[in-house]
């Protein structure tokens, strides 16, 4: 019978380094988000009113924006057309607040003007949930039963959720140039102030490159382990 180990040379050499990649990025943004939010815009400005903003020369002026409980919890739901900003943002004038709420109608902007990136991440999320959660027990079932059309599903299942992660950083990245470009046009943030929440964006956006990075070393992984099983 195949043994698969979940510590494995190729776990050690790929994916803890991705992980501590990813926990260092964690760390990061977190922080900087602390050190922005002690940081009270000139213009006071709240997440609520930054948020309305962009989404207004973004063509996006039915999106809903509301205030939902948890800490760093934002996000934009393209099916109610509803941005949730946390309590740390919604009606807190700081610049880390600005930023992120800026940031989440970036995503509603995207969406009112049908940008492809965001409309492909959309249709593929659904499937793409179901085959990230059944990639790894596949895999290992298929492993212990020596039955490698179950690892190549299940490897296949892994690579359909790396690959949403790869459309997923355009997305994230441009969501974040929408938002900072409003942000100055529209002067709601003198020139200091725009490079903090430039810098707490920028740190949001590396826990999605990290992210891909811990999902290429396992997918590199799994395959690295199949190779050698077969030979």
């Amino acid at each position: 019978m195949l043994y698969y180990s979940p510590f494995d040379i190729y776990y050690v050499a790929l994916v803890i380094p991705a992980v501590l990649f990813a926990m260092i990025c964690q760390w990061r943004v977190s922080a900087t988000f602390k050190k922005y939010a002690k940081v009270r815009t000139r213009r006071g400005i709240t997440g609520e009113q930054a948020a309305k903003k962009v989404c207004s020369y973004g063509e996006a002026r039915d999106t809903r924006v509301k205030s939902i409980q948890g800490h760093l919890t934002d996000h934009f739901n393209p099916k109610t057309n509803e941005i949730g900003l946390s309590e740390s943002v919604y009606n807190d004038p700081s610049v880390a607040a600005v930023g992120v709420a800026a940031h989440e109608a970036g995503h509603a902007s995207q969406y009112a003007q049908g940008y492809s990136p965001m409309r492909l991440r959309h249709i593929m999320l659904p499937v793409t949930n179901v085959a990230s959660m059944l990639a790894i027990p596949l895999v290992i079932l298929g492993f212990s039963m020596e039955v490698f059309m179950l690892v190549n599903i299940g490897i296949w299942f892994f690579a359909g959720a790396f690959l949403l992660q790869v459309i997923t950083l355009p997305v994230e990245f441009n969501a974040s140039r929408r938002a900072l470009s409003v942000l100055e046009s529209g002067n709601m943030l003198d020139e200091e102030e725009l490079r903090g929440a430039r810098k707490v964006l920028t740190a949001a956006a590396m826990t999605y490159v990290a992210a891909m990075a811990v999902s290429l070393a396992q997918l590199l992984r799994f395959l690295l382990i199949a190779r050698g099983r077969r030979r």
